[in-house]
């Protein structure tokens, strides 16, 4: 098949293009610049910029296929870095990974490879793509600890039928290393990217103060009855769970408070004991990998991307939304992803809305 490959400098990307190359594909590579090509170019663990840009080609050069360099700076900035900066002026915790898959990776470019005319796009995500009864499955990964299958939940079954995941069988990140070494590719040995990639030094709270710099005012420590506890340093600081930089005096023996809601109309944080929680989450912008059910379907959901998978009930509701039903309380984060899974099958999954007590004084 004509295959185009995302190629972000990395070794997994560069170890997709190489095997499909090699297995008689028609391979093109493309590499997004995402962002400033200078600053990132100063930062070691970036992606999709700098010097990854001239790895994805040195790649490319090296098996022999055609790579081709676009300028998607001012797309990622609207669709991933405003939206950052807003979710968290709003309150919320966002996933910009899945921002960036769910508008740029696998919208615009996916868009391009059709108009190159090919038949499928590849990616170095660590999932499987599964040919199903119904059509095109997405499964975890066989090492579950590169498993990317939650970042991947707002992709369409049209777009997952489009796309290819070879890494998703291999057993571990060092086989693809020495697949890496084996095709003779210096990215072989090179680091992965850490953390949020447009985040320069990693300090995300850079990146909001510049574009949401009202995020960042200082503001009371409550409890849950609205007595003022403390100062903190700006919502932006914050998530739900989060006990770290609250400074709040506890007696000896006694557990720390947690983050449980962030009030931005009010510059408030509101803290409580760790084992609270809700039972009731919803969702907006639910994509559904199978069929959604008429009524409660039984499945596990994560709400963090490293969290366990815990059983609950997820019921389809009005305008995209979902109604998830916890066997056991938990502390959601607002803006995190909440996926739901049968075994290793990813069935779907939507974004975590703040508390209707909050959205109803206009926040």
């Amino acid at each position: 098949m004509r295959i185009v490959v995302a190629m972000s400098g990395g070794v997994d990307s560069s170890v997709v293009a190489g095997l499909l190359a090699e297995q008689g594909h028609e391979v093109i590579g493309v590499t997004l610049q995402l962002y400033d090509h200078g600053q990132a170019a100063k930062r070691k663990g970036a992606c999709c910029a700098g010097e990854d840009i001239h790895d994805a080609k040195r790649v490319a050069d090296r098996i022999g296929i055609p790579h081709y360099v676009i300028d998607a700076e001012a797309r990622f900035r609207a669709a991933v870095m405003e939206d950052f900066a807003a979710s968290y002026a709003a309150g919320e915790t966002p996933v910009p990974c899945v921002r960036c898959n769910q508008s740029v990776k696998f919208g615009d470019l996916i868009a391009m490879a059709r108009d190159l005319g090919a038949e499928a796009m590849a990616t170095g995500h660590y999932v499987r793509r599964i040919e199903g009864p119904n059509g095109a499955e997405l499964h975890r990964a066989v090492d579950p600890a590169r498993d990317q299958s939650w970042f991947l939940f707002a992709t369409t079954r049209e777009q997952l039928d489009f796309s290819r995941f070879p890494l998703g069988d291999m057993p571990d990140k060092a086989a693809v290393r020495a697949e890496a070494a084996r095709l003779g590719m210096q990215v072989a040995v090179k680091p992965d990217s850490q953390d949020i990639c447009f985040v320069p030094q990693g300090r995300y709270t850079d990146i909001i103060a510049k574009l949401r710099p009202e995020a960042m005012t200082p503001g009371d420590i409550v409890d849950a009855e609205g007595r003022v506890l403390g100062q903190h340093e700006g919502i932006a600081r914050y998530t739900v769970g989060q006990a770290k930089r609250l400074r709040l005096p506890h007696r000896e023996g006694e557990e720390s408070p947690v983050v449980t809601q962030l009030d931005p109309a009010r510059r408030r944080i509101i803290v409580g004991p760790r084992q609270g929680g809700v039972r009731e989450v919803r969702l907006r912008e639910v994509n559904w990998l199978a069929d959604a059910p008429e009524d409660g379907l039984r499945v596990t959901v994560k709400m963090r991307a490293r969290a366990e998978p815990a059983p609950a009930l997820v019921r389809p509701l009005a305008a995209g939304g979902a109604l998830v039903v916890l066997d056991e309380p938990a502390l959601p984060a607002p803006g995190q992803g909440c996926v739901f899974y049968q075994g290793d099958r990813v069935l779907g999954g939507g974004f975590i809305e703040r508390p209707i007590e909050l959205r109803a004084v206009g926040t």
